[in-house]
């Protein structure tokens, strides 16, 4: 520190004309030198450094005006995004709620459908039972009235003349006839 301020002191000292020193004191003709170039500096770069300053402002508040405005953008797609999802799971609940009603009523009119056929089939079967019960008791009938016939005829020949034997015949034609009507 001494030599600082006995560098000072010495630029106190120095005579007034015509000499020219070189002061070798390098802590002291360091300040000065510093502190002309930091004033020069001010002085010329102050206007430089405001403006780069400046410019470096407006291009962060730009910036930052702008991201703003990509935010306010995406909040805003966002939205709809949300809004288009919220629909398309209440139109996917509908469906889901549709497709399982419509498959319930599928489901009951294949059942329905199902136990119609299966009515229908039994009628068809109990039809079908009793029509062949009928024909099979028509097809007895028959041959228990033919065998009778026979027989009868049998009895008849060998008992009756031609002419009884012809009105026997005549009756019986008359009876046929008869039960055929009926039956039809």
């Amino acid at each position: 520190m001494k030599n600082v301020t006995d560098s000072f002191v010495f630029l106190g000292h120095w005579p007034s004309a015509g000499s020219f020193g070189l002061n070798t004191d390098i802590l002291a003709t360091n300040l000065i030198n510093l502190s002309v170039v930091i004033g020069v500096l001010i002085f010329f770069g102050k206007g430089v450094l405001s403006d780069l300053l400046d410019n470096r402002k407006l291009r962060i508040v730009n910036t930052i005006r702008n991201s703003e405005e990509l935010r306010g953008r995406a909040v805003e797609q966002l939205e709809k995004a949300r809004a288009r999802l919220r629909k398309v799971e209440m139109e996917a609940d509908q469906f889901r709620v549709n497709g399982y009603s419509e498959i319930e009523r599928d489901k009951l009119n294949l059942i329905n459908s199902t136990y119609k056929t299966l009515e229908q089939l039994e009628n068809y079967k109990n039809e079908t039972i009793h029509f062949e019960q009928q024909r099979a008791i028509n097809q007895v009938r028959q041959r228990v009235f033919q065998q009778a016939l026979q027989g009868a005829l049998g009895t008849l020949n060998s008992c009756l003349s031609n002419e009884l034997h012809l009105r026997t015949i005549n009756a019986n034609i008359g009876m046929f006839g008869a039960m055929k009507e009926i039956t039809d």
